[in-house]
């Protein structure tokens, strides 16, 4: 529907049934120092031909593998180039779909319930869990839901967060925790495999409430859950998993089975793009123990008098429903449109596609960390075992290297140094399935010619 201003005889019409005289006097409960006395400084107004001609010359400057131009990324970390199929498009620009509000009256909203469901049924098969709700904002919140609803469960105002988890996931954590009388210990990675010292969980005390690991980490090394969990539960805490390259849930052993209480992250490589950094698609999911604890909603199935079966929202321990202290969680919504996708797009692929999909993503990865390892002056920073995000270490410092690279347009990857001050020369390096032979082979002659 195309934007269509009010007239000039609209909007005195208005003013007059206000009983004002002047737009001015509508907002007379501004304070006059608050209140902006110019223009705005911003272009001049476009015919809607000269902003479809606009939009369309920024938009070919853009340079990314899918386009098809010459660009090469290697760039990852919590935000991963993936191929999504047309079917997604195509079903989620039907009205029903990008128009649906919270579905509060079931009899009109079947269409997306029976799609929430199926998307935390997924999600729940991908993590080993027993439930899972209809989504989160990102992989971050989640992870900070995660810290909330251990507190809940465990009466315990401590978290104890893996130094290796993704730093960003952790300053919202932080944001979270700030004013609820929450604290938190950081549990310090191996300096040779990157993954969690695991001697650092025998030093852990009964007044932690959750220990929270990411796997594959934020170096992309795979944590060894099984352990951890065993050593989190000796103390009566609940064990956390953050995933952010949701794809590898399609090839690793799944978390539940590995023994986590909740599984949570962000669900952005199933057929969500990348979008410049966001709006993304949190998951979560936890054991049927914990279900009354969960952030956010849950759809479940059920049956009318005549024994029909339908969709409803089943839980929604949220403030909007019950009183503000017994709520679980301020979060009011889900990701409707993203839960979609990612279940348009684990439809499509089915189990053995997404299996083969990630199965590529390890292999390419895997490919082009030999093909680095074997240059001089190249070396993989950490020794533990990867999907497809692994780190190496250059010979010159990593923003210099990045610059090099750039004018022979590749993006090499995310400089570590930005998170990690004594990493200056190393660099986190992602390979999808979307990445090239090619592509690698030039990021290896490039990084060759950089001594």
């Amino acid at each position: 529907m195309r934007y269509i201003p009010n007239s000039s005889f609209e909007r005195e019409q208005m003013l007059r049934e206000m009983g004002l005289k002047s737009v001015s006097e509508l907002f007379r409960g501004i304070p006059d120092n608050l209140q902006l006395k110019r223009p705005l400084e911003i272009p001049p107004a476009k015919a809607e031909s000269e902003a479809l001609r606009y939009f369309r010359e920024m938009a070919e400057k853009n340079e990314t593998p899918v386009t098809g131009r010459k660009m090469a990324s290697f760039l990852g970390a919590g935000a991963y180039q993936h191929f999504i199929p047309t079917i997604i498009d195509t079903l989620i620009s039907r009205s029903e779909f990008y128009t649906s509000y919270t579905p509060y009256q079931p009899e009109i909203s079947q269409g997306t319930l029976q799609a929430i469901f199926e998307y935390q049924t997924m999600i729940c098969e991908l993590t080993g869990m027993d439930v899972s709700n209809a989504s989160l904002y990102d992989g971050s919140t989640a992870t900070a839901e995660a810290v909330l609803m251990a507190e809940r469960v465990t009466n315990r105002t401590k978290v104890a967060l893996a130094g290796n988890i993704h730093p960003e996931y952790v300053e919202v954590v932080d944001t979270y925790i700030k004013n609820a009388g929450i604290s938190k210990v950081m549990l310090p990675f191996h300096e040779e495999t990157g993954t969690l010292r695991l001697d650092a969980l025998g030093n852990l005390s009964e007044e932690i409430g959750a220990v929270i690991v990411q796997s594959p980490n934020f170096f992309g090394g795979i944590e060894e859950l099984q352990r951890i969990a065993e050593a989190t539960h000796r103390i009566g805490a609940l064990f956390v998993v953050v995933v952010a390259e949701a794809l590898s849930l399609g090839l690793l052993q799944s978390a539940g089975r590995a023994g986590a209480d909740i599984v949570c992250g962000e669900s952005q490589s199933f057929g969500i793009p990348i979008s410049f950094g966001g709006s993304y698609c949190g998951f979560f999911a936890t054991r049927e123990k914990y279900q009354r604890q969960i952030p956010g909603r849950l759809v479940g199935m059920a049956q009318d008098d005549q024994g029909r079966s339908g969709f409803v929202l089943t839980l929604a321990t949220r403030e909007q429903h019950i009183r503000r202290e017994k709520a679980t969680s301020n979060i009011c919504t889900n990701q409707g449109l993203y839960a979609l996708m990612s279940t348009v797009y684990l439809s499509t692929m089915g189990r053995q596609g997404v299996r083969e999909v990630a199965e590529q993503n390890l292999q390419k990865a895997h490919y082009a960390a030999r093909q680095i390892e074997a240059l001089d002056g190249y070396q993989l920073r950490f020794g533990s075992k990867f999907f497809n995000e692994f780190v190496i270490s250059g010979p010159v410092p990593a923003t210099e290297l990045l610059a090099r690279l750039r004018e022979q347009e590749i993006i090499g990857g995310l400089e570590l140094g930005r998170f990690f001050p004594g990493m200056t020369n190393e660099l986190l390096v992602c390979v999808t399935e979307v990445t090239t032979r090619q592509d690698i082979d030039r990021l290896v002659a490039a990084l060759k010619s950089i001594r």
